[in-house]
């Protein structure tokens, strides 16, 4: 009997592995930090109908038939040392949250800021929740970004170049892989 090849991957992820990032340009989009996010949670739903036939035996069967994309996160609400101002991303999505129509809808993308392979990018409406406090409490903000339309999957910004460090790590594991 033979020894089963431990797994690589034994490290976990870490939850702050996310950026979240709002376009601010008005023609072209120029990407801005999200600053003071202390959690961050997207999710895709799907909506499912029964689709159960007498071919099925018996068995019951659905299909997705819808898929709704959502974010929520929590920030540490950001302002300026000295002048006081509101960070300006964080004032665009309080701002978003209290419209009607075109001004209701920001544009975010999101990725994973270790390079890996997952970012997205999409429109969506902003719910922009205070969570109040004690005196002694950091001011904090719960923002729901509900899709508005189809999240897009998108190239990673920050991922190395093709053969880079993620691509060399695949390498050096398959190597040791066949070594063992």
């Amino acid at each position: 009997m033979s020894t089963p090849t431990p797994l690589a991957e034994t490290e976990t992820a870490l939850a702050r592995r996310y950026r979240l990032e709002l376009n601010t340009g008005t023609t072209t989009p120029t990407w801005t930090l999200v600053p003071g996010v202390q959690e961050f949670a997207p999710k895709v739903e799907s909506t499912q109908q029964k689709s159960t036939t007498y071919d099925d035996e018996g068995w019951a069967d659905s299909t997705v038939t819808e898929l709704a994309w959502s974010i929520e996160t929590k920030l540490a609400h950001r302002c300026h040392p000295e002048t006081k101002i509101f960070n300006a991303a964080q004032e665009k999505l309080r701002t978003a949250s209290e419209s009607f129509g075109a001004p209701s809808v920001v544009h975010v993308r999101y990725f994973d800021r270790e390079g890996r392979d997952e970012a997205y990018e999409g429109r969506a409406l902003v719910t922009w929740e205070p969570d109040g406090g004690a005196p002694d409490d950091l001011d904090t903000v719960k923002v729901t970004l509900t899709g508005k339309g189809p999240r897009r999957k998108i190239a990673n910004p920050v991922a190395p170049p093709s053969g880079g460090t993620l691509a060399l790590a695949d390498a050096t594991a398959a190597t040791m892989k066949g070594a063992a």
